[in-house]
């Protein structure tokens, strides 16, 4: 199980140095990224947030950086596409994220392990669709298939990947500080809030910062 984003690239993206990415591509989320990777992933969480304002919140900024960043530093709730992937490296079935799917609520898996709330993740024509069985937990790769293909495994074995989900998640968050302490100076701080606001994590003290 993995963190992933869904790539994509603003045309002439020229704020901070980025790592080349394809759109509606995955980019794996960890404490391995090269600061480029770093970049592009924290584009790519912008990107998502890039949304014009309406009347609650203030008019975008006229400076291109202070107007790209406006929506990840001025939403109450924010949004990053996609999810955790699954991979069964025994059957090379993969279980992605959908396009209901967001970074912002990867703790609802844990409803499926501990309540055995079912999970959707899409809609026609994907479905993604976690399901718990008793001790047994069935990810669906698209529920709108009655013969599609599926990942099962024990919610024994599923709260292990949870939990390195989450370590992969905090890694990625405590690389993107410093990450914004060198790119982002002026904007440190709240890029590094707003940053662990969309992955639902405690926000780590910037580099210099008590």
């Amino acid at each position: 199980m993995q963190p992933v984003l869904e790539t994509s690239a603003p045309d002439g993206f020229g704020l901070w140095p980025v790592t080349e990415v394809e759109p509606s591509g995955f980019l794996p989320l960890s404490g391995e990224l090269s600061p480029v990777e770093v970049g592009a992933a924290v584009m790519c969480i912008a990107g998502c947030n890039d949304i014009d304002p309406d009347g609650d919140r203030p008019p975008r900024p006229a400076g291109a950086l202070d107007s790209f960043l406006h929506g990840l530093l001025t939403f109450d709730n924010l949004f990053a596409a996609d999810g955790l992937r699954v991979t069964d490296h025994s059957t090379g079935v993969t279980f992605l994220p959908g396009c209901c799917d967001g970074l912002e609520g990867w703790r609802d898996w844990h409803r499926l392990t501990d309540d055995g709330s079912p999970l959707g993740f899409g809609h026609d024509p994907v479905s993604p669709l976690a399901e718990r069985f008793g001790d047994t937990v069935r990810l669906t790769v698209n529920a709108e298939r009655t013969d599609g293909p599926a990942i099962e495994l024990r919610v024994t074995e599923l709260r292990p990947l949870l939990t390195r989900a989450e370590r992969d998640l905090a890694d990625f968050l405590a690389l993107a500080t410093y990450w914004s302490s060198t790119h982002l100076p002026r904007h440190s701080t709240p890029v590094t809030a707003a940053l662990a606001r969309v992955l639902d994590l405690p926000a780590p003290a910037v580099q210099g910062e008590p």
